[in-house]
């Protein structure tokens, strides 16, 4: 069975920065053919950029302007991530490109959406993901939200939503032989990646408080603890079995410990958590909970993740050009 079952499919990525990158990353990965039109002295990124051809081009000139018009009739896929009527004043909006190919899947990667008071609006991922209710429930409660790096707006709500757009349009264009333009916006994406809030919020099981909730780290068996050497673990044991197994690794009385779900009882066993885990360096919890379901394993750096057993085994990295990659994703059996 095929690893690249979207060989044969072409696209071009007019460039940008945050999501379109990794969008055109993802199909790359998936075996498109992927042409990438960069500004002249844009930033160039190795692993984005792997797998794709590069044409250094300046689209407001007419021959920049040209030479993507004349890729698109043997193209399917086009997307660009510009402020809403940016590519319509270069002439290579949806529209123009359409009439060239009825076929072509013609996707736009914005924050705000397409529509809306805030369309041509500038923003980043910190203010996306602010304005949808995701950033104000990261962090600790005595502090400024926690930034969650560009995963969750950029590439989360973002670049993986354009993808999925693209997919499904990618399979209706193949049956009717029309194309589709697709507003991906990160603001929707990340709304719809907070489908979990709502239920439970309206289970009654989720408050707007930060450090409150069942996932934030209010929780003594769902947060991160310090070991002597500066290091972390996680604990998510979540399910009444892992802690059991959890409190017998640690040898801990569960009735001295007290109900996992108490909440007068969080401080006094957070603390006593922290205690245990302060007391020895962490590859010593790494070895005592290694053969275990208790759920408790080391928080690695990027650097060192490559390296753990269970990532070399599965080959979680690649060396391309003296670069180390992640390898590509999901993979196909």
């Amino acid at each position: 069975m095929t690893n690249n079952p979207l060989k044969n499919t072409k696209v071009i990525e007019l460039s940008g920065i945050g999501p379109t990158p990794y969008a055109g990353q993802l199909l790359a990965d998936l075996g498109a053919e992927v042409i990438r039109i960069e500004r002249p002295g844009a930033l160039k990124l190795p692993v984005e950029n792997r797998g794709k051809t590069c044409l250094e081009l300046d689209l407001k000139t007419k021959q920049g302007r040209q030479a993507v018009l004349d890729l698109l009739p043997s193209a399917h896929i086009v997307f660009e991530g510009n402020r809403p009527g940016v590519m319509e004043k270069l002439g290579l909006g949806p529209e123009h490109c359409r009439k060239i190919n009825p076929a072509l899947i013609y996707g736009r990667m914005t924050g705000w959406g397409q529509s809306g008071p805030w369309a041509h609006k500038a923003g980043h991922d910190i203010n996306y993901i602010g304005l949808t209710g995701a950033l104000h429930a990261m962090g600790d409660a005595d502090r400024p939200p926690s930034l969650p790096l560009n995963f969750v707006g950029d590439y989360g709500g973002g670049s993986q939503f354009l993808v999925i757009g693209i997919l499904a349009a990618l399979v209706q264009a193949k049956a009717t032989g029309k194309g589709r333009i697709i507003d991906a916006a990160i603001i929707d994406g990340t709304f719809s990646m907070m489908g979990i809030v709502h239920s439970l919020d309206h289970m009654g099981m989720w408050s707007e408080k930060r450090s409150s909730n069942l996932l934030d780290g209010s929780r003594p068996f769902y947060r991160c603890y310090t070991t002597s050497d500066g290091g972390f673990m996680a604990v998510g044991c979540l399910e009444p079995k892992f802690f059991s197994e959890m409190l017998r690794v640690l040898n801990l009385d569960p009735q001295t410990y007290g109900d996992q779900n108490n909440p007068n009882l969080w401080p006094e066993q957070t603390e006593l958590l922290s205690h245990i885990f302060k007391s020895k360096p962490r590859a010593y919890w790494e070895f005592l909970f290694e053969n275990t379901d208790a759920c408790v394993t080391p928080v690695l750096t990027y650097g060192e993740a490559k390296n753990h057993p269970h990532n070399k085994a599965r080959a979680t990295h690649i060396e391309q050009g003296g670069l180390t990659h992640p390898a590509k994703a999901p993979r196909f059996m």
